[in-house]
């Protein structure tokens, strides 16, 4: 097939669906990584906390999200996508702003009568609600909108448009950090969600195609979560596979930490996390076009290989120029397993449960962030506050890292998740 005919056969293959629900995703990761990559710090530095009730707290708003993408998934199929990325949106926009407003006077009276921890801790799980149903909808979106001899580009633009969101994110939090007060970053995310509440409202047309079976029950709902609940291989590759996802989100709980506290106190935190998704929008379809021959598994594995011994870079040698060095490689990494990750649970997933199947592909990602969390808080107050040896807690990291890629070579060697395609699904 000439170069030619594979651009049309990509253009032709995509519904409008697919692309107002990924655009509307770009801006979703906009407010998400702008929230996040000024967290830590603001929980920190601007609200008091400790450093292991600040691994806690962000761990917990990474990782519960992803909990609830279960449900959110499938609310997703029972609902439609478009009433679920509807709600989601709405929900995304109060719950930012109520984040940028804990300092705020009209907060005062709650700010006295709650302990402070418990009133940042329910803030921080509001954003999950909505984000739940925003993720399944919008990869369920790209399933159905895509034809299938597309459906693997089509996961490598909605991962290369994440990650267009995830370097905005940080880039704009920065700004608005310097410029407008850390708390205007949670401001800002409220809007761009409220944008996209009226974009998908206006434009996002429900995807279908005629293989497509709509959940007509909440009963058939709850079946199909039990379908997935029993299948015990499949559920054992998502536990094993959260161990990435444990060093991975290190990347916005450890290394903001990491790098205030140990490098340089005055950096720009947020800028300098934009090199993980800048990275990726550069070399995204590059590396997936290098690894397109690759079984799926052989790419998730040593993806987790690579992302991983990245944090040996930044504990060698404490730098600026190193922690962006890590952030590059830890995203060679990324980019190398994630949009194959995604195509090889897709194919898990009978018809009219892409939704379903989706929210449980975002558990190892909330597994990761909520261990990740309470794992760092205690490495950093261990080996850096206590033993003033900080890059220790990174050997530990890449420790678990490798032990993960280990397990997932086990298990494609010794078993194969039910149902899944001898065929698509593992190659």
């Amino acid at each position: 097939m000439s170069f030619g005919e594979r651009i049309k056969e990509i253009r032709e293959g995509f519904t409008p669906a697919f692309w107002v629900a990924n655009i509307s995703e770009l801006f979703e990761r906009l407010a998400y990584y702008a929230a996040f990559a000024s967290l830590a710090n603001y929980l920190h530095q601007s609200l008091g906390f400790p450093t292991e009730q600040t691994g806690v707290l962000a761990g917990i708003f990474g990782g519960l999200v992803w909990f609830l993408a279960i449900i959110g998934g499938a609310v997703a199929d029972r609902l439609g996508f478009r009433r679920a990325l509807s709600a989601a949106y709405l929900i995304l926009t109060c719950s930012y702003f109520l984040l940028g407003s804990i300092g705020s006077s009209w907060m005062g009276p709650l700010r006295h009568a709650v302990p402070l921890y418990w009133l940042v801790l329910g803030i921080l799980m509001l954003p999950a609600l909505g984000i739940s149903m925003v993720k399944p909808a919008v990869v369920g979106s790209t399933a159905r909108a895509s034809k299938e001899n597309v459906r693997s580009i089509g996961y490598s633009i909605y991962y290369t448009l994440v990650n267009v969101g995830g370097a905005a994110g940080p880039y704009v939090a920065s700004i608005a950090h310097r410029h407008m007060g850390v708390q205007n970053v949670f401001r800002i995310s409220a809007l761009c969600v409220l944008v996209m509440f009226f974009v998908v409202l206006l434009l996002f047309k429900e995807p279908a195609t005629a293989n497509d079976a709509q959940t007509r029950s909440i009963a058939q709902t709850a079946r199909n979560l039990g379908k997935v609940l029993a299948n015990p291989k499949f559920m054992l590759f998502l536990i094993i596979f959260s161990g990435y996802w444990v060093v991975y989100w290190q990347v916005y709980i450890g290394l903001p930490l990491y790098i205030t506290g140990y490098i340089n106190p005055h950096a720009d935190v947020e800028l300098i996390l934009v090199t993980d998704a800048l990275s990726v929008i550069c070399l995204q379809i590059v590396i997936s076009y290098l690894t397109r021959a690759m079984r799926a598994f052989n790419a998730i594995t040593i993806g987790t290989v690579i992302s991983s011994v990245a944090w040996l870079i930044v504990a060698f040698h404490p730098a600026i120029w190193t922690a962006v060095l890590t952030l590059f490689v830890v995203a060679l990494g990324e980019m190398t397993l994630s949009p194959r990750y995604y195509e090889y649970v897709s194919r898990l997933a009978p018809p009219g449960q892409q939704g379903t199947y989706m929210g449980f592909a975002f558990v190892p990602i909330g597994i990761g962030s909520l261990i990740g969390g309470v794992v760092m808080g205690v490495l950093l107050h261990h080996f850096g506050e206590l033993g003033h040896q900080p890059q220790r807690a990174w050997w530990v990291m890449t420790g678990i890292g490798l032990a993960t890629a280990l397990a997932l070579w086990i298990y494609d060697r010794i078993l194969i998740p039910t149902d899944a395609p001898a065929t698509s699904a593992n190659k």
